[in-house]
């Protein structure tokens, strides 16, 4: 295929240069008369404007910040830092700068207290873990106004302030968990939902897990499970969760809406007497062990070092190459058990 320059277009348009330069970088005043025969020979020929050079040429630098957990304290952020060091590494030398900013996922004040002094610098863009629904939304307005994108990650706030999501419909991977459970344990059986360490009403990705959860046995008529929500916290040696496992009768199953599903396992191990199947989120060290020692049945993999790269990869071409930003990119959500986990740690 024939690379057109600007002065082969011209001369197919009757145009100066000039224009066609102006057309092509929708810069300065063109009649609408040359625009139309500009744009018609830009058809014909189907012309892809050089839109990297175009980049190096203006020397810009895009600033993207990644607002996240602190992976020192809930480790299922560890896998992020490769996700930034493999986005930071392909589009450096493109104009692309990252830097991390790290909160405590148990402190809203803290999430809020570094999304300020975020925005005090003035990004081009930001990705967040919007672990906080409340907090989350008022930092969203607060980038909305002075025109700093929003990327979000693994947990799905739905705000009109947000560019672009990316990560797992989380009412789907409820029901999939659901069906999971449905699957190894017995029809009138007792099925404990636990949310661990969190506060609910500001955690809306615990919110939308446990709707999947239970929209599937609501539009199951064929089964009479009994569903129990248990909110138990680990400053408080989770006893609400362990006095329900001692108290109710018929508990088939627990579904852990966190990665602390190991901190559930281990529980039961107290209990060797009850067969109760344990489903949860993620692939920190220690549920890969239980997962292995089939003291945990499934895990979901969210894959967060995927989807922080996908979010960091699509807002720097946006930046580099015009693409547009997709609203959101969902990823698939695998299983994972004792027989398949080793191929997930490769990823």
């Amino acid at each position: 295929m024939k690379k057109y320059t600007i002065k082969d277009i011209a001369l197919l348009a009757g145009v100066s240069k000039g224009t066609v330069d102006r057309v092509i970088h929708k810069r300065g005043k063109v009649s609408e008369k040359a625009l139309k025969k500009v744009n018609k020979i830009l058809d014909e020929i189907d012309y892809q404007p050089n839109i990297l050079a175009r980049s190096l040429k203006n020397n810009k630098i895009y600033s993207i910040h990644v607002i996240l957990p602190d992976p020192e304290i809930d480790p299922y952020w560890i896998p992020c830092k490769l996700g930034i060091e493999e986005a930071f590494s392909e589009y450096k030398s493109l104009g692309v700068s990252i830097e991390t900013f790290l909160f405590d996922p148990t402190n809203n004040q803290s999430f809020s207290e570094i999304n300020d002094k975020v925005l005090q610098l003035n990004p081009d863009a930001v990705l967040i873990a919007p672990l906080f629904f409340n907090e989350a939304i008022k930092a969203f307005n607060a980038y909305k106004e002075t025109e700093i994108l929003v990327t979000t990650i693994n947990n799905r706030v739905g705000d009109d302030n947000v560019n672009n999501f990316v990560g797992q419909d989380l009412v789907q991977s409820g029901k999939i968990a659901a069906r999971l459970l449905e699957m190894i344990t017995p029809d009138n059986s007792e099925i404990i939902i636990a949310h661990l360490d969190e506060f609910f009403l500001n955690a809306s990705f615990m919110q939308q897990k446990e709707k999947g959860f239970r929209d599937y046995f609501d539009t199951n008529t064929n089964n009479s499970y009994k569903l129990k929500t248990c909110h138990s916290i680990e400053s408080n040696q989770y006893k609400t969760l362990i006095d329900v496992i001692k108290t109710t009768k018929d508990i088939s199953a627990i579904f852990v809406t966190t990665s602390k599903v190991y901190k559930v396992a281990e529980i039961l191990s107290n209990f060797p007497e009850l067969k109760i199947k344990v489903i949860g989120y993620d692939l920190l060290d220690k549920n890969i062990e239980l997962l292995k020692n089939r003291q945990i049945d499934f895990l979901i993999h969210q894959n967060p070092r995927q989807q922080i790269y996908l979010g960091l990869s699509q807002l720097a071409e946006y930046f580099i190459f015009d693409k547009p930003v997709s609203k959101e990119k969902l990823l698939p959500i695998d299983i994972i058990n004792s027989e398949n986990f080793s191929s997930y740690l490769n990823q």
